[in-house]
């Protein structure tokens, strides 16, 4: 309608922010090669380069279950116009 301002939500929301972060970290855990480039502390016998790499496997799925659930709490609020609670 021509004499109503429509106004778009934001792109940029702490949800967002929040999601960028969740899928960003294993990236930058995995490619920070220099902080887990070492043999100590064993786990079980298990050198700290294979278990730490292990462990971000398991922390990068429940990173990304929790992006995807934000991702759709996001959208729906934005469907029905309102804010996420």
């Amino acid at each position: 309608m021509p004499g109503r301002a429509h106004t778009r939500p934001a792109l940029i929301t702490p949800a967002r922010v929040v999601i960028a972060l969740c899928l960003v970290a294993p990236f930058v855990a995995m490619l920070w090669v220099g902080s887990y480039a070492r043999t100590d502390p064993a786990l079980m016998g298990i050198p700290f380069f294979y278990w730490y790499q292990l462990l971000w496997v398991l922390l990068s799925t429940v990173l990304t279950m929790i992006a995807y659930q934000l991702w759709r709490r996001d959208r729906r609020a934005r469907r029905s116009g309102g804010a996420a609670k």
